[in-house]
């Protein structure tokens, strides 16, 4: 029967390879053999296994060995700033550290004191510094200003760890000089950006609203994580810290500020001593401009009020107040201080900014249709 199995006569009929696959297969094997004795040099042999000479560059240029040796030197100065917040474990309600935020800070001096921008660690419960070892270490802060966007922190390392920031000066800068930005933009490891200071004497605005003078403009890179990070001079001294871009999107647009080095001589030895800076201040308060200008005054800053046993209340200066019936009387308006002409409620900020108490200062008021001169002795700014 033709189903059952063939158990006798003719063997069965043995299935063939085509001739074409066999001649295939053969010079497969056969270039496989060739390639691996290096014969044929296009596909992978002896000579491409072969890498070209290469061709000596020479020499680093001057700029590029400066830049390198400024980096180098800089770095271990340069740190990163984790900021940590408080959270409740939803199971166990135990409180966590929970990562906030980043940015960069440098070493200010041998005691560990670490200067950033204050929005760095704004509203963060802690705060962790890593150095440019990799070693962490747990930060407390010290002080901050938020006028100038400042903040210093302090970690305790044993003697020899830190290497502090060679510290110059900003008052002599000029427009075209070469800068250089190191940062952990992103949270990567240190990154070196370079510009040019395209601008000197920018104001830009902190954190409450005010006014920060003097400001120091730089194409250089600056990307969220730069911030609070140096910004150097072509002899890696410090000349300003990276406090912000002007960006819709947060990332570079070629437009970068830094609050001049100037500024932070000036705040942080007042921050590391107190924990504050001692303003001085006049004893009065004004009005926001915009209420002003619905007084009616169009320019200067119109004082709202005087304070008890200040130097304004002794220089008899007088504040603004309603009557029984309802009528307001304004009170006086501030047009100069210091030699600076007063045209708004913000000017006011600058021309106080580094008095101390103590000072005493010039201020020329309108009182009615006229002007009146009076000296005040400052007094320190309650915060």
């Amino acid at each position: 029967m033709s189903d059952r199995l063939n158990s006798g006569g003719a063997p069965p009929e043995q299935p063939t390879v085509p001739a074409w696959l066999v001649s295939v297969l053969l010079l497969a094997v056969a270039g496989m053999m060739l390639q691996n004795a290096g014969y044929l040099p296009g596909f992978g042999g002896r000579a491409a296994r072969e890498s070209r000479p290469i061709t000596p560059r020479g020499d680093l240029s001057d700029d590029e060995k400066s830049t390198i040796e400024i980096f180098r030197e800089a770095s271990p100065s340069v740190v990163h700033i984790t900021t940590l917040s408080i959270r409740r474990d939803s199971l166990n309600f135990r409180a966590l550290e929970v990562p906030e935020g980043t940015g960069t800070g440098f070493i200010y001096d041998d005691a560990g004191h670490v200067v950033t921008n204050y929005h760095v660690v704004k509203n963060a419960r802690a705060a962790k510094v890593m150095l440019a070892d990799n070693s962490s270490w747990t930060a407390s802060l010290v002080g901050y200003e938020m006028d100038k966007d400042i903040a210093v922190l302090k970690i305790d390392t044993p003697p020899g760890r830190l290497k502090k920031v060679a510290i110059g000066e900003s008052a002599t800068l000029q427009v075209g000089q070469k800068v250089f930005a190191i940062g952990s933009p992103f949270g990567l490891d240190q990154t070196l950006t370079t510009g040019v200071i395209s601008g000197l004497g920018r104001e830009i605005k902190s954190m409450n609203g005010r006014s920060i003078e003097g400001v120091i403009q730089t194409d250089a890179a600056i990307n969220p994580g730069n911030s609070g990070g140096p910004l150097l001079d072509s002899a890696g001294r410090l000349i300003g810290v990276n406090t912000m871009i002007v960006s819709e999107s947060g990332a570079f647009s070629g437009i970068g500020f830094a609050v001049p080095v100037d500024i932070v001589n000036q705040v942080v030895p007042q921050l590391i001593k107190s924990g504050r800076i001692e303003q001085g201040v006049p004893g009065f308060k004004v009005f926001d401009d915009l209420i002003s200008r619905r007084l009616g005054v169009a320019q200067g800053a119109l004082v709202e009020r005087v304070f008890e046993g200040t130097g304004a209340e002794a220089a008899g200066i007088q504040g603004t107040y309603r009557d029984v019936d309802g009528t307001i009387y304004l009170g006086d308006i501030i047009i100069e201080v210091a030699g600076r002409p007063i045209r708004s409620a913000n000017d006011m900020a600058k021309a106080l900014d580094g008095k101390k108490p103590g000072d005493e200062v010039s201020i020329l008021l309108l009182r009615g249709s006229s002007q009146i001169r009076v000296k005040v002795v400052l007094q320190v700014a309650r915060r």
